[in-house]
């Protein structure tokens, strides 16, 4: 009978471990639900994938330039740079098609893309994936060789910090003149990302265009 009954409850471990829903962690739960209150919107004109790799294909021409921003959250920073250069940051090259225009367009519209209200602009998976790419050097300086007359669009970002002193309260002495509070000085940073881009056009076969890619 007991072997049986065990018999019984293996069985019905089975069928439990074949449940038609499994309960998702709280953390899954919530990246659904934040996933469902996003409103995503794509471009309305038609991805031509030929006309993209037609606009990639090698020519004479160069793109080369250099990356960098200009801190602007300045106030109060220890001796801050005038200039941040883009080092060993990757630059993204995409071809300015009818489809990109489409994008960049609802992209630059703030009421349509707002990650603060959960609203983002999208391209199409296929569309992310045809471009150049190009690794600056310690300089920020970066080169797409072997372009064909057109127009593009450059981007990257520039992860940098800033340091900041602070005066942090320290205790109270007491004298026969009265209180006096006593102060130290703290140091902090704060760390920011500059988003970099820039439109460049190569106007005619084996020309060298130079760009500064900035914010």
């Amino acid at each position: 009978m007991k072997k049986l009954i065990f018999v019984s409850l293996l069985m019905l471990g089975f069928y439990a471990s074949n449940a038609q829903y499994v309960e998702p962690e709280k953390a899954e739960k919530d990246a659904i639900k934040r996933k469902a209150s996003e409103i995503i919107t794509y471009p309305t004109v038609k991805f031509d994938s030929v006309q993209t790799r037609a606009a990639l294909t090698e020519g004479n021409g160069t793109i080369t330039g250099v990356a960098f921003t200009r801190p602007k959250s300045t106030y109060g920073a220890n001796n801050p740079p005038r200039k941040i250069l883009a080092a060993k940051v990757t630059v993204r090259l995409f071809p300015v098609t009818p489809y990109f225009e489409d994008y960049y367009k609802l992209w630059k519209d703030k009421n349509l893309n707002n990650p603060k209200k959960n609203k983002y602009i999208f391209m199409e998976d296929k569309a992310i994936r045809l471009r150049l790419e190009a690794i600056t050097n310690t300089s920020g300086e970066f080169t797409f060789p072997n372009m064909k007359p057109g127009k593009y669009y450059l981007w990257t970002s520039v992860d940098y910090s800033l340091n900041y002193n602070t005066k942090e309260y320290a205790g109270t002495g007491y004298t026969a003149y009265g209180n006096i509070d006593y102060y130290k000085q703290q140091a902090y940073s704060n760390g920011f990302n500059d988003f970099l881009e820039a439109f460049v056009e190569v106007k005619s076969d084996g020309k060298t265009v130079t760009v500064n890619l900035k914010n």
